[in-house]
């Protein structure tokens, strides 16, 4: 939102108050507030109908201090707040005797709030001796406008500064320039709108910001000032936090202790998914089909779809399987668990007129309602759909007793689509604010599920796919991109929404593989398959048209095979990667910025990732043509998808073209990488461990690094890898069995505990 017309004029109807003095300021042991009126304060008939800032500074962790900016504290505050870990560390609190003698300061960790006491509003956040960013005489705000009153706040954006996050967008993955309404829509992949609006960014700079509102937030990044990213929100009071890196992984791991980490994820999740489609014809015939068709392919699958037509037809959501076309569900189900599947089926937090779920519902008061006391119903998406009011917790018990009962017929996990379209003119159970319900409605949804999943699966088993979400919701793995066009540009545009949201605080994700809507042709199939199964999660999924590879060609039968085979092998790195998100917060598709922040050809590159921390993995979005950055070094080809013509090495700090077929694609490993490789290629969820194979990559000389390997359904290792006068040596206390170390095509296996070298 803006209030300005250019840089001398407010808008029309538009009045902002600023703080213009510091009055006083009163130091806590851990808390430091400022009382800053909206005019120099030079005799005492000047503090005469004379609003105050109040501006209070905190510290709930290390590394991070939280501004609250008031105006008035008397407003009621229903909620909901999004949820905030507090772990305060060492906080140090300076105040002068009296405003002019001296900043005041709040320092936690490294970084530290400096307030000028003399002159106009400045705060400075400081770390390492240097200014990170700056809240200045212009920046803070009490706005009166024609849409209500609101608080605005702006920090200073350096030369060369790039600014990151906000959520799943689909646009440029730099925000810079960019006017963003954190605010949740159902507008697929190629517009302004997202699903998942996370009120948080970083920077290059060395700090993130979180935003702790889950109603609109505005942000103008660099475009309202171009000098500063703006953010604002409605009412009287502003709560935001500086969170210090210095590095864009240290910004990731503070925001998530804050906001929660994602959990950890089922192993057979990282698997092939196989969807039915969504308007598409199907029953258990054509179900079976599907699998029985994937297995005399030999393609690997571990978990089967079921998309909203296992339901009756203006059902939505019922819970019950359409006789029709499932007769026989509990049957069905125990055949592929036999055939060593999982099942997912989609579900929405809606409720259709028609379902016998709504008369249930009504009656008990569990659908949110309008101020007169009626059920709040639209005809959009479901005719006469209502809606279910988590914030009541026996309708979150009464929705998970439903879901209880397709667990017990056999189903696995669930597709929580929707989410989105939250309305505002409605009633909630626990009095919460409409407008911040809006967003945050998509964490107490997914939160509901997932919750029934670890109870009823246990720690570990539980795993959804969602689309909505908003801050803190990166707790309830996984997430998908949503409806996406079948084209190269919007495999591209669905890549720049998993990369922001990455920046965001969310560890997995996902997409439908050869894109949503229409259907792809073989090329965009083929080539969205590599990039699908090389992402955290995978699944094939489409709209009207079936999405099993032998619908395009039989190339792309070969294509799915390998890269699927490929995939299970690299579980015990991605199953490393998976611990990385759920232990530290670090996204298991990594931007190049992340892992490179030093490298300021890394910052803008949008069209390729880092798969963990050692695999670049570069899809190809056209028919031959592959353009990639790769940072310094020699880099590695992944020997498996490397195209035969092509140098098995390729030196780094520079762009790189190439052409490469439908089986290839740019996959390199980083140097000084220990890869561990699988020796399964069937299934994702084995023992990792054990049979495993260290690559090691371009080790230099003194390289000492202890290589965890997960379990998986096994018992994890440790393996200690040294470097030393062109020699390998790896010990280990814990190997379970046969395992084995690959050096410059050399290869020494060995058997239990134990020591090689090569």
């Amino acid at each position: 939102m803006r209030f300005t017309d250019g840089y001398w004029q407010l808008r029309p109807g538009v009045d902002v108050l600023r703080p213009r003095d510091v009055d006083a300021v009163e130091a806590g042991d851990d808390t430091l507030t400022v009382y800053a009126p909206t005019a120099p304060i030079t005799k005492r008939g000047d503090t005469l109908n004379r609003p105050v800032v109040t501006v209070t500074f905190d510290a709930p962790a290390d590394d991070v201090i939280g501004v609250r900016i008031e105006h008035h504290q008397g407003r009621r505050d229903p909620g909901p707040h999004f949820a905030v870990n507090r772990e305060p560390g060492v906080v140090k609190v300076v105040a002068p005797t009296a405003p002019g003698e001296g900043p005041a300061e709040l320092t936690s960790g490294g970084l530290t709030a400096r307030v000028s006491t003399d002159g106009a509003w400045q705060v400075d956040f400081v770390a390492g001796g240097e200014v990170l960013t700056t809240s200045s005489a212009r920046s803070v705000g009490l706005a009166s406008t024609p849409e209500g009153d609101f608080v605005h706040e702006q920090l200073g954006l350096s030369v060369g500064e790039h600014v990151y996050g906000l959520g799943e967008r689909f646009g440029a993955f730099v925000k810079n320039g960019q006017s963003v309404d954190v605010w949740n829509e159902d507008g697929g992949t190629a517009s302004e709108q997202a699903y998942k609006n996370v009120p948080f960014y970083l920077t290059d700079r060395g700090y993130g910001v979180f935003v702790a509102h889950p109603e609109n937030v505005s942000f103008e990044v660099g475009s309202e000032a171009v000098s500063r990213t703006q953010f604002s929100v409605p009412g009287q009071t502003l709560q935001y936090y500086v969170i210090h890196g210095p590095t864009p992984a240290e910004i990731l791991r503070r925001y998530t202790a804050l906001t929660g980490r994602p959990a950890v994820v089922p192993a057979w999740s990282y698997g092939l998914w196989l969807s039915t489609s969504f308007t598409t014809d199907y029953s258990e015939s054509t179900v079976m089909s599907f699998v029985d068709g994937m297995a005399e392919r030999d393609i690997p699958l571990s978990v089967f779809h079921f998309d909203c037509f296992w339901m009756r037809q203006f059902h939505w959501c019922d819970f019950v399987w359409d006789p029709a076309t499932f007769p026989d569900p509990e049957g069905m189900l125990e055949r592929l668990h036999d055939r060593g599947l999982k099942v997912c089926v989609w579900i929405n937090p809606y409720i259709a007129q028609r379902s016998h779920l709504f008369r249930e519902g009504k009656a008990k008061g569990y659908l949110v309602t309008t101020a007169d006391g009626d059920v709040w119903q639209w005809d959009k998406w479901q005719a006469g759909m209502a809606l279910v009011d988590f914030t009541n917790p026996d309708a979150a018990a009464w929705y998970q007793d439903k879901l209880r009962v397709l667990l017990d017929q056999g189903v696995d996990c669930f597709k929580t689509d929707f989410g989105e379209r939250i309305p505002t003119d409605v009633v909630w159970h626990d009095g919460s604010d409409p407008q911040r319900m809006h967003n945050f409605y998509a964490s107490l949804y997914n939160k509901t599920v997932f919750d029934l999943l670890e109870q009823e699966r246990g720690t570990g088993e539980a795993v959804l796919f969602a689309r909505s979400a908003t801050a803190g919701t990166q707790a309830f793995p996984v997430h998908w991109g949503g409806d996406c066009e079948s084209t190269f540009v919007s495999m591209a545009e669905s890549l720049r929404g998993g990369l922001s949201l990455s920046l965001s605080g969310f560890g997995y994700w996902s997409h439908d593989i050869g894109g949503f809507e229409g259907t792809p042709d073989p090329a965009v199939f083929k080539r969205w398959t590599a990039f699908g199964l090389l992402s955290s999660h995978s699944r094939l999924h489409g709209s009207s048209s079936y999405r099993v590879p032998w619908a395009f060609d039989d190339e792309a039968v070969d294509v799915t095979r390998k890269f699927t085979r490929l995939k299970m092998r690299l579980m015990p790195y991605l199953g490393g990667a998976g611990a990385e998100a759920a232990g530290a917060g670090l996204p298991v598709m990594r931007p190049m910025v992340l892992e490179f922040p030093a490298d300021r050809s890394a910052a803008t590159v949008d069209t390729q990732y880092m798969l963990g921390s050692s695999l670049l993995v570069a899809p190809v979005f056209g028919e031959s043509r592959a353009e990639y950055y790769l940072p310094a070094g020699e880099w590695t080809r992944l020997a498996e998808v490397a195209a035969s013509d092509l140098a098995p090495t390729v030196s780094g700090s520079r762009w790189v073209t190439e052409e490469h077929g439908f089986d290839t694609l740019p996959v390199l490993v980083r140097p000084g990488t220990v890869l561990p490789v699988g020796a399964r290629d069937d299934r994702p969820d084995y023992a990792w461990a054990e049979g495993v194979t260290l690559r090691c990559t371009r080790l230099p000389e003194g390289f000492d690094e202890e290589i965890l390997v997960p379990g998986g359904t096994g018992a994890p290792a440790t393996f200690r890898v040294r470097y030393v006068s062109g020699v390998v040596h790896v010990t280990s206390a814990d190997a379970p069995g046969e395992w084995s170390v690959e050096n410059e095509g050399k290869t020494v296996r060995a058997t239990g505990p134990g020591e090689v070298a090569l």
